[in-house]
């Protein structure tokens, strides 16, 4: 996700939260790092870190951001992915780690944390190209912070990782979307909107380490599912020659332009 400096944050913030932690950040399409404009990175980063900070997490059943992790498996998973965390990064977002529990609490939780795999959401500030965090694709309540001063230094980080599902750019000026569009390799892209979710009328798919080339949804999935075949069927009872065949075409050697 790009955040340009003309973005409205109170905008690219709700987007940033629902398509990192919702679904406790346990979709293909889920954001794995936001990168703001130096510009209003800090003002950006405040607000998002508020909004996780004062989220509701717990029972599902319940008026939540987000519920458990659908595994234990997956919540060892995640809680490993915690040990890619580098000096340099800074922990937001939660006054917790890893699992949330009765010992381990998060404030404002909603319902029994011991009779759930519950994860504490986490900001990860600082990411960089180079860092473990940024070369790999995690899947929780995880998301990666990050500043950059140009669009083609966005860009650059966008491919970087060479993960290409889905992305989002957030900003009111035409000509960055249709760099962005240019430029970023993720097969989905979402202008002012999230990363999370798809449109059914339009192909889903990813390109690099994020899919297999395939487009389904829509009309794209017909070619995804099916073995397209040819035939004719002639009555007129006399062979019948394909366009290749058939006809001389005229021609005069003495034409000029």
């Amino acid at each position: 996700m790009i955040v340009m400096p003309d973005a409205e944050l109170d905008l690219a913030v709700e987007g940033a939260l629902f398509s990192g932690f919702g679904t406790a950040g346990q979709r293909c399409t889920s954001l794995g790092t936001v990168w703001a404009h130096r510009d209003v990175y800090e003002e950006f980063r405040d607000q998002l870190v508020n909004a996780v900070e004062s989220a509701a997490i717990g029972d599902p059943t319940q008026e939540v951001l987000y519920g458990p992790m659908i595994d234990a498996r997956f919540l060892e998973k995640f809680i490993g992915w915690l040990d890619l965390v580098a000096p340099h990064h800074t922990l937001r977002g939660s006054t917790g780690v890893g699992r949330i529990t009765s010992s381990n609490p998060r404030a404002g939780f909603v319902g029994d944390p011991d009779i759930g795999l519950y994860a504490h959401p986490t900001i990860v500030e600082g990411v960089r190209p180079g860092d473990a965090l940024y070369d790999t694709e995690t899947f929780g309540p995880m998301v990666g912070l990050g500043a950059f001063d140009d669009l083609t230094e966005a860009i650059g980080l966008a491919n970087g990782h060479g993960y290409g599902l889905s992305s989002s750019i957030y900003t009111n000026h035409p000509q960055s979307v249709w760099r962005f569009r240019e430029g970023v390799s993720a097969g989905m892209l979402s202008v002012n909107n999230s990363t999370s979710g798809a449109e059914a009328h339009l192909p889903f798919g990813g390109n690099g380490l994020s899919g297999n080339g395939s487009r389904q949804s829509g009309v794209w999935v017909l070619d995804q599912f099916t073995r397209w075949q040819s035939m004719n069927w002639d009555y007129s009872g006399r062979l019948q020659r394909a366009q290749m065949d058939v006809g001389a075409l005229g021609w005069n050697p003495a034409f000029r332009l």
